[in-house]
């Protein structure tokens, strides 16, 4: 009864955009309409904005049984590609943005403040701190020698003799997410909340630096975190972003549905529970089929905790 409820809380969500296209007497009034999160109802214009669900208030004492888990999300997969797929400019068909891009321009433009260098949130990241792990601007040895000789370099001469590497959408296939299962023992329900969510790319920094043989230097293709976003403070961005629905374009699932509904594919790289710091790799190492078995007991065992909170 539940799903079929929130099915049609969905269906009905989604209707919005339908009627905001066949309604309008524009096309520049519906994109109007459309980039305020706007929708016309009969002659009145209104907020088309989504709070999301709150969840409640968790006591303590509440807590039967917890664990945090950190996981991979790897857009390469089938079931993740909707969260990749970016299609910003459409008119007919629905605009969508991958949630990297949406979590960057909340990032950037200070809807969401909470962004921290790591997945401790010690340290906050201003918009250009974020600005300048994204890209690097090397300077080439031609425009060095023009500005050193106290010319004015031309336009021309500048982007000629300067490389732009960046850490674009489109190289971002990664993101991470830390969350916590736990009994609530009042309800009597496993439940998950998700905590903080990453995106991870190729490090601009060690872009276009190459060794004395002229070869570029090792770890060129490995991906860093750029930043961890505190997800509570992100959900009301996330609730008002819709995935890419290729079964039904009039149906909106938000970003925040998904997420929290879980409905996405994920390897646990670290727990709580783990050995030493929990990472999986450190005390699995150099063997990848025992790390993909590792994170598999962990799943097991959160499955086994809701099996366990009958036997109290």
């Amino acid at each position: 009864m539940k799903k079929y409820i929130s099915s049609l809380l969905v269906l009905a969500s989604g209707f919005a955009f339908s009627q905001t296209i066949l309604n309008a007497s524009s096309p520049e009034e519906f994109r109007q309409m459309r980039a305020e999160n706007m929708k016309k109802v009969g002659d009145t214009v209104i907020s088309n904005k989504v709070t999301p669900l709150e969840y409640g208030f968790v006591d303590e004492k509440d807590i039967l049984k917890s664990m945090t888990v950190w996981e991979v999300i790897d857009l390469n997969d089938k079931i993740n590609q909707p969260l990749y797929y970016d299609n910003p400019n459409g008119l007919l068909s629905k605009t969508t943005k991958s949630l990297y891009q949406v979590l960057l321009d909340a990032a950037m433009s200070g809807q969401v403040e909470e962004v921290y260098d790591d997945e401790n949130f010690s340290i906050k990241l201003s918009p250009e701190q974020i600005k300048a792990r994204l890209q690097k601007i090397v300077t080439g040895d031609g425009l060095v020698d023009i500005i050193a000789s106290g010319r004015k370099p031309t336009e021309q001469e500048i982007k000629e003799n300067t490389d732009i590497f960046e850490t674009t959408t489109e190289k971002v296939k990664v993101l991470k997410i830390m969350g916590m299962w736990f009994i609530d023992k009042r309800d009597g329900m496993m439940k998950y909340r998700p905590l903080g969510i990453a995106a991870m790319g190729p490090d601009p920094a060690v872009q276009g630096v190459f060794d004395a043989d002229g070869k570029p230097i090792a770890g060129k293709d490995e991906l860093i975190d750029l930043f961890w976003i505190y997800y509570p403070k992100a959900r009301d961005i996330l609730a008002n972003n819709y995935v890419y629905n290729r079964a039904n374009s009039s149906a909106d699932l938000s970003f925040d549905d998904v997420i929290n509904a879980r409905r996405f594919s994920s390897i646990i790289y670290k727990s709580s529970n783990g050995l030493g710091d929990g990472t999986i790799k450190d005390y699995v190492p150099r063997n990848a089929e025992e790390q993909l078995a590792e994170s598999q007991r962990i799943k097991d065992q959160i499955l086994q905790m809701e099996n366990d909170m009958w036997n109290y």
